[in-house]
């Protein structure tokens, strides 16, 4: 019964991740360890591509894990920043939505003089607003580029740590089946980069257990 309730637990209601880099500090740190939300916006039914209904769609500002669209092996923590149907642009490394900037308490910026074009922004020129015929002049950087409007289904995701992240500016749109969920608490945490013989045990970040995600 124990293992039952733990499978049904994991597959439908919450599962465990850790953040493996730094592409959302401030707000999760490489070592953290969530308890992720999978009911949310409705789990993944094992060996289908059907899913439960959700309580609600993921919202501009949420905080999401999704499969990796270049490869799903690999899970994603990003934020999002457009849903279908919104127009999104970046100039100077301020975020625009619909043609309004948008207020990102949250980000972190580490590098903001190293703005440069990157090939793999070359997928932006299909959802340029106005569509692809505008393309020609189009020369998108990390801080300046678009606007792209989000096509249904899709969403826009961008990483807290803006200057230290590959998020949707180099590889597109996350797919609406790809998401797993919303995080929900940091449960343990540990400093990654200590050099200590046993950092799990001895650079536990005390302050960050139990930490809500927003």
């Amino acid at each position: 019964m124990a293992v039952i309730l733990f499978v049904i637990i994991k597959t439908f209601l919450v599962e465990a991740f850790q953040i493996p880099s730094g592409s959302m500090e401030r707000t999760l740190l490489a070592g953290d360890f969530l308890f992720v939300n999978k009911a949310v916006y409705g789990a993944q039914i094992p060996g289908t591509t059907a899913r439960l209904p959700g309580f609600e769609s993921p919202r501009r500002g949420d905080v999401i894990v999704f499969a990796y669209p270049k490869n799903p092996e690999l899970n994603y923590v990003k934020r999002v920043i457009g849903v279908p149907g919104d127009t999104v642009e970046m100039r100077g490394g301020e975020v625009r939505v619909n043609g309004d900037p948008l207020a990102e308490r949250y980000v972190q910026r580490v590098d903001p003089a190293h703005d440069v074009y990157d090939p793999e922004f070359n997928w932006q020129r299909d959802y340029l607003l106005g569509g692809p015929g505008g393309a020609r002049n189009y020369h998108p950087t990390r801080d300046t580029w678009g606007p792209l409007v989000v096509p249904a289904g899709r969403y826009f995701v961008l990483g807290d740590n803006r200057d230290n992240s590959a998020d949707s500016r180099y590889w597109g749109f996350v797919d609406a089946a790809a998401i797993k969920g919303r995080p929900l608490v940091v449960y343990f945490s540990y400093d990654r980069e200590a050099h200590d013989a046993l950092p799990w045990l001895t650079d536990i970040r005390w302050h960050r257990l139990g930490s809500i995600i927003r």
